[in-house]
C-alpha cells in the first residue's frame, strides 16, 4: 500500500476536431470525478500559445473549478511569474481565496512556459523576463499576500488572503529558492526525471522553517496513464506522444485522436523519441504501475504525488485516475 496523498495535474487539452470550450468542459468533468475519487488537489498549469492546451488563464479556469466541486483544493501548476506582473497575481488569487477559504493553491513557476515573443505580449515590457528577475518578483508577491507589497500597494483582495503557496521546478535552483524561502516545492519529474533526486535532496538539505512552513514538504509530479493492461495504456499513449513530437518539430498542434495516433511510432527516429519521452513516466496496467511508482516513491520519498494524464477520451482520463486509487496504491 502507498499511503501518499494523491494529486492531478490538468492541462485542459483540446482534443483535435473538438473546441477549446469542449476541452475546458473535459477538464471540469475530470474535476468533478477525481474529487469523488478522493483526490487531494487539481492543478491547472499555465501554457500559451499552443493550440492543444486550453489553460492558458489558470486564475479564471480556478474560479470555474472552485465553484464546480466542493472539497477538492485547486490551484496553479503553476502561474508562470515571469509572465505577470506581481500585484496582478496576488489580487487574482486573493479573490479566490476570499470566494473559496481554505481550497486554493498558487503554485508558481519561474519560466514563461512559452517562448519570449509571446511572453513579451503577454508582459508588454522585458522587465521581469529574465530568471534573474524571478527572486525579486516572488519576493514582492508574498509581500502583498501579508501586508503592502513595494510602494506600500496593498492588494485587495490579496493581503491577508494568502492561498497555499508552493514553488515548482524542474532543477536545483528552484529547489533551493524554496527551502531557503521555507515553501511548498513541488518538482516536474514528468518534465526532468533525471534532476529529480539531486533537487529533492537540496531542498530537503536547505529547508528553512517559515511562516508558511515548519519543514519541508514536497510533491512529485509525474505523467501517467493506467489502463487495464499494458497493451491498452500503451494504446492511450500515443495521441500524448505524437502530440510532443509535433510540438518539438516546431508544429503545436490539438491532441490527435487515437486514430491518427495509432500507428505511431512509424520509423527508428520516432521510436527513439517515444522511448526518451518515457523515461521516469507510469505507463501500463495496475501490475505495471504499481512497480514504477513503488520504485519511484522509494527513490524521491515524497509527501504527496500529482499526476498528469494527457489522453484524449475524458472517460478514459478518470479510469487511469480510477485504477491507479483502487488498483495500484491500494
Amino acid at each position: 500500500m502507498i499511503d501518499i496523498p494523491l494529486s492531478v495535474l490538468e492541462l485542459a487539452p483540446v482534443q483535435q476536431g473538438r473546441s477549446a470550450g469542449e476541452g475546458l468542459a473535459a477538464a471540469t468533468e475530470t474535476a468533478r470525478r477525481t474529487e469523488a475519487l478522493g483526490y487531494q488537489r487539481f492543478w491547472v498549469a499555465e501554457h500559451h500559445n499552443m493550440p492543444g492546451i486550453a489553460s492558458s488563464a489558470p486564475s479564471v479556469l480556478l474560479a470555474h473549478l472552485a465553484a464546480a466541486t466542493n472539497r477538492i483544493r485547486v490551484g496553479s501548476g503553476g502561474v508562470m511569474l515571469p509572465n505577470h506582473a506581481p500585484l496582478v497575481v496576488a489580487e487574482q488569487f486573493g479573490t479566490l481565496n476570499a470566494l473559496h477559504p481554505d481550497r486554493i493553491d498558487l503554485g508558481i513557476g519561474r519560466a514563461p512556459g512559452t517562448d519570449q515573443a509571446t511572453a513579451l505580449a503577454l508582459r508588454r515590457t522585458r522587465e521581469g523576463l529574465s530568471g534573474d528577475s524571478f527572486p525579486r518578483e516572488l519576493a514582492a508577491l508574498l509581500a502583498y499576500f501579508r501586508d503592502s507589497g513595494p510602494g506600500g500597494i496593498i492588494a485587495t483582495p490579496g493581503r491577508g488572503e494568502s492561498p497555499e503557496i508552493w514553488l515548482l521546478g524542474s532543477s536545483g535552483f528552484s529547489a533551493q529558492v524554496a527551502a531557503l524561502l521555507g515553501l511548498r516545492f513541488a518538482f516536474a519529474h514528468h518534465i526532468a526525471p533525471n534532476n529529480t533526486e539531486q533537487a529533492l535532496a537540496l531542498y530537503r538539505d536547505k529547508f528553512q522553517p517559515s511562516e508558511y512552513l515548519d519543514q519541508p514538504y514536497a510533491m512529485v509530479a509525474a505523467a501517467a496513464i493506467c489502463a487495464d493492461t499494458d497493451e491498452r495504456a500503451e494504446a492511450l499513449s500515443r495521441p500524448r506522444e505524437l502530440a510532443f513530437a509535433y510540438l518539438t518539430s516546431g508544429r503545436p498542434r490539438a491532441l490527435p485522436t487515437p486514430e491518427e495516433a495509432a500507428d505511431f511510432p512509424r520509423n527508428d527516429r520516432e521510436r527513439e523519441f517515444v522511448a526518451q519521452r518515457r523515461q521516469g513516466q507510469l505507463l501500463g496496467s495496475p501490475e505495471t504501475v504499481r512497480a514504477q511508482l513503488t520504485d519511484l516513491v522509494r527513490r524521491t520519498e515524497p509527501d504527496e504525488l500529482m499526476f498528469n494524464t494527457l489522453v484524449y477520451d475524458v472517460d478514459e482520463r478518470v479510469r487511469s485516475f480510477e485504477l491507479i486509487k483502487e488498483k495500484v496504491v491500494a
